[in-house]
């Protein structure tokens, strides 16, 4: 079966030779697209205009719109243009392939050619397919023969293409036009399978405070269909979108996967300040700056943010929940502590995407220390990103004590050992989660600042190669 598929693939290979080529051919691609713009979404979901000229006859006539998306939802498709309307439109997403080749002779003859290979000599024999389930049935003759893999040369031949396969995806569109002539159109439609996200590269300098972070457009094209020299849009924030809506992401039907689950709080505080970028509505614009061709199947970087010697520092959390306690220490988080303002910040509003930090090790060389998500930040926020556990910094909670007060009034203490291995002192946020409102911290070794009505926080300074201790008894109704 190795040969037959390879030998039919041919049939429509040139298109997947032009999409995976990466390189300067794409600006040259032969497609049927005209002018092409396209606005990308966070949420795997893009906008499509494209403008064509048609050739078009007065009265009734029927256009083909090849190399649309494979993906594309016909029912959000528009077509515009002085003088015509749309009577109906069909989308062909049923691609030539040899599979689909096989499976559309069933119950057809084909020419089925075998090589001997110690001779070269051919021999040709019409079959019938029976069946193509995970594998070829034919009738030759008096005898039902299934089609092997066994690693003999052998190739199929067929007498027509079948009208319902396309080597391209294809929008059928009948029109009626007032008159006839060259007339400029515009198709617009959505399509899943094309999005974006933001990746950040952050090199951190822990000796100087300071940061240098520089952000890429990450584009990524699974809509079958390259979009060549578009103009480009990006939009930066949470669409919303009809649920359970289909979309043909393997060309036979299926639905979207689920969005990402919430990337973890990392905001500090939220930032109250308007990035200077064009905004629509709720959302920020990051328009390329120069047209670009989108292969199919392709990931296509863009630098969008470039910041130099910001101020950054290195900072330790632990969370312990409610009643938690523990017979061996915990590593505290190492937190990236930094701030997306005009002034001694970012100075941007960061779109949802991955930061991931390097530092410099004794040699020079930069080293990967960690990574975490980020969701859409405004500007002007205190970021504070979990990129790792420490190894040297250690967290022991323990219940030391719990009494009821009355029915449903309880007194706990609790005791947090934390102690440092590093040869520098640090400060460790302690934050005690899971407080009701009600709950009231009656004693404390060290002043706690309540963040919410569920976490109170410690500042605990821990000396290098010593640890610190911090006790605190709750008064609460669980």
């Amino acid at each position: 079966m190795r040969k037959l598929v390879l030998l039919c693939t041919a049939l429509g290979a040139a298109r997947p030779l032009i999409a995976q080529d990466a390189g300067p051919a794409l600006s040259a691609l032969q497609t049927a697209q005209g002018d092409i713009a396209v606005t990308i979404y966070n949420n795997d979901r893009a906008l499509v205009e494209d403008k064509r000229d048609l050739d078009l006859a007065a009265g009734r006539t029927r256009q083909e719109f090849r190399d649309v998306s494979a993906q594309i939802q016909p029912e959000t498709v528009t077509l515009n243009g002085r003088g015509i309307s749309v009577v109906e439109q069909n989308f062909d997403f049923d691609l030539l392939t040899p599979t689909a080749l096989m499976q559309n002779a069933v119950g057809q003859t084909i020419t089925l050619v075998r090589v001997n290979p110690a001779t070269g000599a051919e021999t040709r024999e019409r079959a019938t397919v029976l069946a193509a389930n995970g594998g070829v049935v034919l009738q030759i003759g008096d005898r039902v023969e299934v089609l092997r893999d066994d690693g003999l040369p052998a190739r199929v031949i067929f007498d027509q293409v079948p009208a319902t396969l396309r080597a391209r995806p294809t929008l059928s569109v009948t029109l009626q036009a007032d008159g006839g002539g060259r007339l400029p159109v515009t198709l617009t439609y959505l399509t899943p399978g094309l999005g974006w996200a933001a990746d950040y590269v952050a090199l951190f300098d822990d000796a100087n405070g300071r940061m240098e972070v520089q952000g890429w457009v990450t584009l990524t094209n699974n809509s079958g269909t390259p979009y060549v020299n578009a103009s480009t849009l990006l939009v930066a924030g949470a669409v919303g979108q009809a649920g359970g809506g289909r979309y043909r992401g393997d060309y036979g039907g299926g639905y979207p996967p689920p969005p990402p689950p919430p990337p973890p709080p990392m905001m500090d505080r939220a930032g109250t300040e308007t990035a200077p970028r064009e905004r629509l509505g709720d959302f920020y614009l990051y328009p390329l700056p120069e047209r670009t061709t989108i292969a199919d199947k392709q990931t296509k970087q863009v630098s969008f943010l470039d910041v130099q010697n910001t101020p950054a520092a290195r900072a330790y959390e632990f969370r312990s929940g409610w009643l938690s306690t523990s017979d061996q220490p915990l590593s505290a988080n190492t937190v990236l502590r930094f701030s997306s303002s005009r002034n001694q910040g970012l100075g941007d509003a960061l779109p949802a995407g991955t930061m991931r930090v390097y530092q410099r090790d004794a040699r020079g060389n930069p080293q990967f220390v960690g990574e975490h998500r980020i969701g859409h930040t405004p500007m002007g926020s205190d970021i504070g990103l979990a990129t790792g556990q420490a190894f040297d910094v250690k967290v022991r909670p323990v219940v030391e004590e719990r009494t009821r007060l009355s029915g449903d009034r309880w007194r706990t203490r609790m005791r947090y050992t934390l102690t440092n291995a590093g040869p520098r002192p640090v400060t460790v946020d302690l934050i005690q989660s899971g407080l009701w409102g009600d709950t009231r911290i009656v004693d404390q070794s060290l002043r706690a600042e309540r963040l919410s009505a569920d976490d109170a926080r410690w500042r605990v300074p821990v000396p290098a190669n010593g640890e610190a201790i911090v006790t605190a008894t709750f008064d609460s109704r669980h």
